[in-house]
């Protein structure tokens, strides 16, 4: 069976936690889309992780952890992820590369950073990891696929025609240095040496892997809302954040996937730039940044104080329509136990009229945000494994989300470590 688990919102809604849950049923867990732009946050025995690039299935034995063809892969950070796991008595996991999969070759990251330094104040909020010119030169054909690095002539000549092109605007539009073609190359060669005990046919490996019943974890990256299609563009990321893409990225039939667990927090947090209805600020948003997560919400990759917000109902209804969510996990609900009173986001005001509708961006920059308070528990909620031992008002709170976003809430997490699961018979999961 496939199984995919993915994002409802801007990101950072604990995938990791619940990616390496489900891995332990799994056989294989699969990186599907995006790079090392955005992070999952694991804890389990071995100690507290961010992983950029590898799936959060590597903790245990028995799976094999895939980049797949979708991945924008930059090989020396996957080098150094391995080593970080595995310096720290991690065994070493089973890892596969596609084939297919392409590289974010070095004048990416390059490039990235000139940009937004050439946007200035109207950049787009990059992690500045190369991800936007990886996407852009895949799409325009001058991306370098991982089976290129092992046919040499084809990658000496491809070299020489892509860094002309390159040159071109890093002379006249940059105004930075020029990329030295031999140079270039012998790094190449460096990247091939190392990726080289991965590589995989792993379209093929997958269907021979449906065909004897193993099962598949596809692990999406970032959310719903950085979708480049059905986000908040153009502050979104440069690959599908959805479920249906695993089937691309991965290299599986669409009909394949049978179960999506998208995941929502209990609050709202986001990295980056954009639209934000319930944002809050101030000595409220800190707060609850301060509690947030495990440490605080500040982004895996970047470290960067993630902007803060109240649930957000419109919006995750909507994420979770775009994902073809068959079960909701709802995650750091044990954050909101300070609260007295706990607001929700249940509609925006858009032009004098209210709409439970996520619209385009032009008409998100003018929502406003109506919002229906609920009493908050006040109490510590960690440790309780059944879902009728919460307190009334937090069952109530997690209830009325769910007629809300209309979507089965089937987990909840009440902390930050492995165990701290609650599974939830929902009224609403056909």
């Amino acid at each position: 069976m496939v199984k995919a688990v993915v994002g409802a919102n801007w990101g950072d809604e604990g995938k990791g936690k619940i990616t390496d849950m489900l891995a332990r049923e799994a056989d294989i867990v699969i990186r599907f889309q995006g790079g090392a732009n955005a992070g999952h946050t694991i804890v389990n025995n071995y100690g507290k992780f961010a992983l950029h690039t590898l799936p959060s299935g590597v903790f245990y034995d028995h799976t094999t952890s895939i980049i797949g063809n979708g991945v924008a892969l930059n090989i020396p950070i996957l080098m150094n992820e391995i080593k970080s796991i595995t310096d720290r008595n991690v065994p070493m996991p089973r890892i596969l590369v596609s084939d297919r999969a392409q590289i974010v070759m070095p004048y990416h990251v390059l490039f990235d950073q000139y940009e937004e330094e050439r946007l200035g104040g109207k950049s787009f909020g990059s992690t500045k990891s190369g991800i936007a010119p990886f996407y852009s030169d895949k799409y325009a054909k001058i991306g370098f696929q991982v089976s290129e690095l092992f046919d040499e002539e084809l990658l000496k000549e491809k070299v020489e025609r892509v860094v002309e092109q390159k040159n071109v605007l890093l002379e006249h539009l940059y105004h930075k240095p020029a990329i030295v073609p031999s140079g270039l190359l012998e790094t190449l060669h460096e990247y091939r040496d190392m990726i080289a005990p991965f590589v995989c046919d792993v379209s093929l490996y997958l269907d021979e892997a449906i065909k004897s019943g193993k099962n598949i974890l596809l692990e999406g990256q970032l959310g719903t809302l950085k979708d480049p299609d059905h986000g908040i563009y153009p502050m979104v990321t440069s690959s599908s954040t959805l479920a249906a893409y695993g089937a691309i990225g991965a290299g599986l039939p669409p009909y394949e996937i049978k179960e999506i667990y998208t995941v929502c927090k209990a609050y709202s947090s986001a990295v980056g730039a954009g639209a934000f209805v319930s944002e809050i600020f101030g000595d409220e948003a800190d707060e609850l940044r301060r509690r947030g997560g495990d440490g605080g919400e500040y982004g895996a990759t970047t470290g960067r104080p993630r902007r803060m917000g109240w649930f957000d109902c419109v919006a995750s209804k909507y994420g979770c329509r775009l994902q073809g969510t068959t079960d909701v996990c709802f995650t750091v609900l044990d954050v909101l136990g300070y609260l007295d009173e706990i607001p929700v986001c249940t509609g925006y005001e858009i032009d004098g009229e209210v709409t439970t509708q996520f619209p385009v961006t032009s008409k998100l920059e003018k929502a406003k945000p109506v919002l229906t308070v609920l009493p908050g528990w006040k109490t510590d909620i960690r440790g309780i494994k059944n879902y009728d031992d919460l307190p009334e008002n937090c069952r109530r709170y997690v209830e009325f989300v769910e007629q809300q976003i209309g979507y089965p809430i089937t987990l909840v997490s009440n902390g930050p470590a492995r165990d701290d699961i609650i599974y939830r018979k929902s009224p609403l999961k056909k």
